[in-house]
């Protein structure tokens, strides 16, 4: 009789554990309201962006950003405040410059890869052999060497196109190239030029490698198929310094009755040393932190504790990340939420974790939607920063945007500036990531 009993009652007992939205209408409703309401989270944001522009790891601006966020987070009564020491690669690009030397003298617009060993200190001259491909390079390979390759690949999508910046010293190197430059990975011009990091073998030569404009590109590609073979002057004085000591920032709305389970959320302090890295990633730095802000201020009855964290060093290295993942190894991560394409009009919330977990969190749409009816939930969360927490085993969630296309206009480049942020997606994504880590750390987890 009792296994009978208890068999009657165990789709009760389990229908217990379920999530119902309509409990947590009230306080989506407080959230919501403060989120639109404060301007505290944005008024961050521009002096991030005014203040502590150009934060690449190792540089002073970067730790004087960690220093202000640190003491910022203490007087808005977080808790537990800390900064976690980080070494990180202190790479410093000095001064560049790319001139077209023939058939005219003319300035291309450049900037120098992450990472890229110098040139001489008066340049390279030479003439430049420009390929639309790395197949084509590979046809060509004969007619590359002691030449700078140019990659003018056209942007398809960022996934693809990058792979010419960070492979594509190696492939010219291979190829008997003295130097290496490609179009800026983005699918505007502007005469805008896009950074970003890129990588070398032990087995190849070291060339130089830089980004130049779809502009420049095309330019040296007319030339070619015009039947003149362009030549360039190309000077980079970059230079490694030892590895510098940065520090991941974060502090907490402790949570009320599991306290010692933690749901990390937050983006990446540092930026490239181009624009103010309002996109990438201060946005995604003061919206997450805004969140758990909220609802500390709020009082709501988070039961996990939140904990904003700013993590260093994602451009260049993920030390952040990596030192983060090591540090607290000890704890118990209920998730890892990470915010880091952009600050648009939020558009799915992503998760990735267990089918039966995925499906609770699937049930906080009517509730997201009330910020945004565009939002849904979605497979494949994750991030660079949350990414050795996600291989622990740690569910990961992350914030998608509807940026129609404009988020790789300013990616890595001097145009990523604080005008460039909409207040209203700004808030309505601090509203989003605050509904979704408050119902989270409300969820009965098995």
């Amino acid at each position: 009789m009792k296994k009978i009993l208890l068999l009657l009652l165990l789709p009760t007992l389990l229908f217990a554990k379920e999530f119902n939205p309509e409990d947590y209408e009230d306080d989506i409703d407080k959230i919501i309201e403060a989120s639109t309401k404060s301007t505290v989270g944005w008024e961050r944001l521009e002096h991030l962006c005014n203040n502590y522009a150009n934060r690449l790891s190792g540089s002073h601006q970067l730790e004087r950003a960690i220093s202000w966020i640190y003491e910022e987070m203490t007087a808005d009564g977080l808790h537990n405040v800390q900064k976690q020491e980080v070494f990180v690669p202190n790479w410093k690009r000095h001064y560049e410059s790319a001139k077209v030397v023939f058939p005219m003298e003319y300035d291309l617009t450049m900037m120098g890869l992450g990472g890229s060993v110098p040139t001489a200190q008066e340049g390279i001259t030479a003439e430049v052999l420009v390929v639309r491909d790395k197949d084509e390079l590979e046809r060509r390979k004969d007619e590359a060497k002691g030449k700078i390759v140019l990659f003018n690949a056209p942007f398809v999508s960022y996934g693809q196109t990058v792979q010419y910046r960070f492979y594509g010293a190696q492939w010219a190197a291979e190829a008997g190239a003295i130097a290496s430059l490609i179009r800026s990975v983005s699918p505007t011009g502007m005469d805008n030029p896009h950074t970003g990091m890129m990588a070398y073998v032990d087995s190849l030569p070291k060339i130089p490698h830089a980004a130049i404009t779809l502009e420049g590109a095309e330019l040296l590609q007319r030339y070619q198929d015009n039947g003149t073979t362009p030549v360039i002057n190309l000077t980079m004085h970059a230079k490694h310094y030892p590895d510098a000591i940065s520090h991941n920032v974060m502090g907490e709305a402790k949570g009320s009755t599991m306290a010692d389970e933690i749901i990390s959320v937050g983006g990446h302090i540092d930026a490239w040393d181009a624009g103010q890295g309002a996109h990438d990633d201060g946005g995604g730095c003061m919206t997450t932190w805004e969140a758990v802000k909220l609802i500390n201020d709020l009082g709501l009855d988070n039961k996990r504790t939140l904990r904003a964290v700013m993590w260093t060093n994602e451009e260049n290295g993920a030390m952040g990340g990596k030192e983060y993942a090591k540090g607290f190894a000890d704890e118990k991560h209920a998730m890892a939420f990470e915010f880091d394409v952009g600050t648009f009009a939020p558009l799915y919330i992503r998760f990735s974790g267990s089918e039966e977990l995925f499906e609770q969190v699937k049930k906080f749409e009517p509730l997201l939607q009330k910020v945004n009816p565009q939002i849904t939930v979605a497979k494949g969360g994750g991030g660079v920063d949350i990414g050795p927490l996600v291989e622990t085993g740690v569910p990961a969630m992350s914030l998608s945007t509807d940026d129609q296309g404009k988020y790789f206009w300013y990616h890595h480049s001097p145009a990523d500036t604080f005008d460039k942020v909409d207040e209203k997606d700004f808030k309505q994504c601090v509203a989003a990531i605050a509904v979704t880590i408050y119902l989270y750390s409300n969820l009965e987890l098995n």
